[in-house]
Formats: C-alpha cells, sequence, structure tokens
C-alpha cells in the first residue's frame, strides 16, 4: 500500500486492538490518537515525535533535510522546516498546543562512516531539529542521535515512551 508523498500510510486496526498503524516514509508527518502506532526506521534521517503530556496525542515526522525547503518546494515536507509546521498544524487541530507538548529526537546516523569520519547530514539535521524546537520552547525529553546505526523507531501513543530499536550498519 503506497500513500501520497508527505502522508503517512494508515491501516486500521493493524497497530495495537484499540488504533491504526502508521508507517512513516522520507519526509512523511502523521499524527494520530491514543492506541496508535506510529513507525518509521531511520538512518541520517530524523524523526520528531510530539506528544501532550498527557500522550493522549502524538504526532511523528521523518526529516530528509534538515534545512528550509527551497524555493519551489514549500510545501515538500522532506524538508525539515515544511514537516515541522506541517506537524504542529495537525497538532493544533486536535487542540494541542505545541509548545506544551514533550519532544522526542531520534536518527541522524552516520551511514558512511568509512567516508565520512567528522561531520556529515546526519549532524547536520539532529542539530536542525534540535535548534528549532528549542527556538519553539518545545521541551526535548529524549535524543537519541548520532553514531553509525539505522533505528526502527515505534510508539503506541499511550503512557509508555516511543521505543527506539538501534540496528549496526
Amino acid at each position: 500500500m503506497s500513500a501520497p508523498p508527505g502522508v503517512a500510510i494508515s491501516l486500521p486496526g493493524a497497530g495495537t486492538c484499540a488504533g491504526s498503524l502508521q508507517i512513516l516514509n522520507p519526509g512523511d508527518v502523521a499524527v494520530g490518537q491514543r492506541g496508535d502506532r506510529l513507525e518509521t526506521l531511520l538512518g541520517s534521517c530524523v524523526a520528531i515525535v510530539l506528544t501532550d503530556p498527557r500522550r493522549t496525542i502524538g504526532a511523528m515526522c521523518h526529516i530528509v533535510h534538515g534545512r528550509p525547503a527551497p524555493p519551489g518546494h514549500g510545501h515538500d515536507s522532506a524538508f525539515a522546516d515544511v514537516a515541522l509546521e506541517r506537524m504542529c498544524a495537525l497538532l493544533r487541530a486536535q487542540g494541542i498546543t505545541p509548545a506544551l507538548c514533550e519532544a522526542f529526537v531520534y536518527g541522524g546516523g552516520n551511514m558512511f562512516p568509512a567516508v565520512f569520519r567528522h561531520k556529515h547530514v546526519g549532524d547536520d539535521n539532529a542539530a536542525w531539529a534540535l535548534r528549532a524546537l528549542a527556538a519553539d520552547g518545545i521541551r526535548v525529553k529524549v535524543r537519541d542521535t548520532g553514531g553509525d546505526v539505522y533505528r526502527r523507531i515505534g510508539w503506541t501513543i499511550g503512557p509508555s515512551m516511543p521505543d527506539c530499536v538501534a540496528v549496526a550498519v
């Protein structure tokens, strides 16, 4: 099953018995309610998860480019600024104030450590996410970035925190 760019796949009943499963591909943004499951796989990309403190609503974005969208790409949520703004708009539509949310930031790995020993695109993606959240006054509760691993992120919206499984390259 495929979805248009920037829209996560939602499979009713495929998550927990109470909710749906939304699998985010690069550039996707999704919002869900308690019981829904949000998942993605990251390399150098970064996922930001935002949730209200009671964890009744959650949103996730899969950022590919940790920089503002260039002219002509103003609606492409693969770019960090578009993805974060779309995610915040989805939360506001659910009655949630993004600045009151808790943030979880994952990814930004170095997928080519033999080539890039120091600064790499994953570093840039993670740094952008942390700067943008700080500028918006959103507190980062958990950060798992860097290294040279892939990360599988999954979260069933509710009292638990998103889980991150690192997979060595």
